[in-house]
């Protein structure tokens, strides 16, 4: 009796491109989701940035005049530059506040953009 023992090497190359393969496919997953978790927490910092900027204006009980600001933050290590556009509303008391907060120096992809109107404060 002839018993075989063993794989072949045809066996072993199947099992080794069917691991390959498994392992290509948890790499791009893991890839993906690094990828996902960094975008998020830029923009959670971004969002928090345009918070501030409101947050402050509001503060300050500033009424800001029409046009165009920007500026530059940290938050969370990271660098931030935002760009307000304040505009009129119908009603003369409200301003329309757009704040736009880009990551690093980049200025073509907003991380985070906020809307908030502001009240005159009566004094």
């Amino acid at each position: 009796m002839n018993m075989r023992r063993g794989f072949t090497l045809i066996e072993v190359l199947v099992a080794l491109a069917i691991l390959a393969v498994a392992l290509a496919a948890a790499l791009r997953a893991t890839s993906a989701s690094t990828d996902a978790a960094l975008t998020l927490h830029t923009r959670m910092l971004a969002g928090w940035v345009a918070q501030n900027h409101l947050n402050e204006l509001r503060a300050r009980r500033l009424f800001p005049d029409v046009g165009r600001s920007e500026g530059s933050a940290t938050q969370g290590g990271a660098h931030f530059t935002w760009q307000a556009e304040v505009s009129a509303s119908p009603n003369r008391s409200f301003r329309r506040v757009e704040v736009k907060v880009y990551a690093g120096g980049q200025t073509d992809y907003a991380a985070a953009t906020l809307v908030s109107y502001l009240a005159q404060v009566q004094r």
